[in-house]
């Protein structure tokens, strides 16, 4: 699998599906283009997914897609999910990124 996805990081997509009552969505993640380094992750909640396009991948009871020309970026991708003092959210650490912006959200290849 290109693309790895923590327990913690699942159970906490999980919870806020569950908290917004999205009851059939996945989680989309994927690579846009922007960002302070030139490209930055999406990772969003989403209801379609098209066979030609996405993979659909399953992970501690969580549906993951990813579209086809972002798993080229992504390939050994983990997604994990911090919560401490200093921050909360999803980290992604991409080893095919050379440079990444601080705060984590962007990066280049």
């Amino acid at each position: 699998m290109a693309i790895t996805l923590t327990e913690r990081a699942a159970a906490e997509a999980l919870r806020v599906m569950k908290e917004q009552n999205l009851t059939d969505a996945m989680v989309r993640v994927g690579v846009l283009g922007g960002g302070c380094s030139g490209f930055q992750y999406r990772f969003q909640f989403d209801n379609n997914y098209d066979p030609e396009k996405d993979h659909l991948y399953e992970q501690h009871g969580l549906k993951l897609v990813v579209d086809k020309k972002s798993e080229l970026f992504l390939d050994g991708l983990t997604i994990d999910f911090y919560e401490g003092l200093d921050r909360r959210g999803f980290t992604f650490n991409n080893p095919n990124a050379v440079r990444t912006c601080g705060c984590g959200s962007s990066f280049q290849v």
